[in-house]
């Protein structure tokens, strides 16, 4: 290992270490700790004590855990998703005791649950349960307060404990780019879209080369409603992540928010056949058909989704949206109640912004809906 002060070129310190992989986590912390010394930086004593918690761990463990989020950072669809916990499963039985692990498989089935692959229950249960293990084997691991933030926003609709947690997770491992990451989101979904961006800045200081952050600058101007300026954000996105379903996804939400139906139709078709029909994909396409006047096409669909919920789970927010695009008012809001009885967290995450709901908006009972979910103003 090396410092070098960049500005001057100038050699600072260097020191060479072998280690036992089962020792490579405090091997990190060692390390980081001389560089510490080095500079002279004043740490607190909760950042003092998060290097006397490192423990050993086993090498095959933590190779297989870092495979998992390798998938994990970088899949938006189930096949991804279900590698990286395949990878954290492995983990935790090589090493039963690795926080980390935990807290990954964590992740996973909440992102199943999200991606609607998953009833909301169930990845609720397990992820909640999966978070709480890695918290109880290791209270300052970062990665685990952003997951717990984020199932505490999406799933359990406690903003205050989100958000506490999401900056918790932060101030443990402020070089966590998940962490500003989930915050990011959080914080464009509750309205502050420039201290989202400024978190994306963070982002693009700790990693420039990262193009995944193109979607996060989406994900914001469509929590805004700002669909010129998403169309601008999705358009780079999708040069720069063309087989992520989510870029396009996007791009035709910006489309159809612009009143660019013609443009918002082949962007959805290619997020539905990239997401292997992920719902929102496909809603947004069948929204995007009815809008158009391409009723027998957006009925088909609707047809279909209600023929899957007879053999799998299928959130009925989606359908309520494609409900609400074919005029049918009183069937979106029977779906729309029966998303909030299960705690789907659709809910929470587009009642807001989606404009597939805004011909319901006007409604008492849309009202009433934003006020039981309790929705930050």
């Amino acid at each position: 290992m090396q410092l070098i002060e960049a500005s001057t070129d100038t050699h600072v310190w260097a020191e060479s270490y072998e280690r036992d992989l089962v020792d490579i986590l405090r091997l990190q912390a060692e390390v980081a700790q001389a560089i510490v010394k080095q500079i002279r930086l004043q740490l607190t004593p909760e950042q003092q004590a998060q290097f006397r918690s490192t423990t050993a761990v086993n090498p095959q463990a933590y190779e297989a855990y870092l495979r998992g989020r390798f998938y994990q950072d970088t899949s938006t669809t189930q096949v991804g998703i279900k590698k990286a916990q395949d990878y954290f499963q492995d983990a935790i039985r090589k090493d039963p005791n690795f926080a980390a692990a935990y807290a990954g498989l964590a992740d996973c089935y909440l992102a199943l649950g999200s991606y609607r692959r998953l009833p909301p229950q169930e990845a609720y249960r397990y992820g909640n349960a999966a978070v709480l293990k890695a918290l109880e084997l290791d209270e300052t691991l970062g990665e685990a307060h952003s997951t717990l933030g984020y199932l505490s926003w999406r799933y359990a609709w406690d903003w205050q404990k989100a958000e506490t947690e999401l900056r918790r997770s932060i101030d443990l491992s402020p070089n966590n780019i998940d962490g500003h990451e989930g915050l990011a989101w959080y914080l464009a979904w509750s309205g502050r879209g420039d201290d989202a961006l400024a978190e994306i800045e963070k982002i693009r200081k700790l990693d420039p080369a990262r193009s995944i952050t193109l979607l996060d600058v989406s994900g914001i101007y469509y929590h805004r409603r700002d669909y010129k300026s998403l169309i601008g954000a999705s358009r780079k996105s999708v040069a720069a992540n063309p087989d992520h379903w989510e870029s396009h996804y996007f791009l035709g939400v910006g489309y159809e928010g612009a009143g660019q139906l013609a443009e918002a139709i082949p962007e959805y078709q290619k997020a539905v056949e990239i997401a292997q029909n992920d719902t929102d994909a496909v809603a947004g396409l069948a929204h995007a058909y009815a809008a158009s006047g391409r009723r027998v096409e957006a009925r088909k669909i609707l047809d279909e989704l209600h023929r899957q919920t007879r053999t799998s789970y299928v959130s009925p927010y989606m359908i309520a949206t494609i409900q609400a695009g074919m005029g049918e008012r009183e069937k979106a809001f029977e779906l729309l109640e029966r998303a909030y009885q299960e705690r789907s967290p659709d809910i929470p995450y587009f009642l807001k912004a989606d404009l597939r709901v805004d011909v319901l908006r006007s409604d008492p009972r849309f009202q009433d809906l934003l006020r039981r979910v309790g929705l930050p103003q």
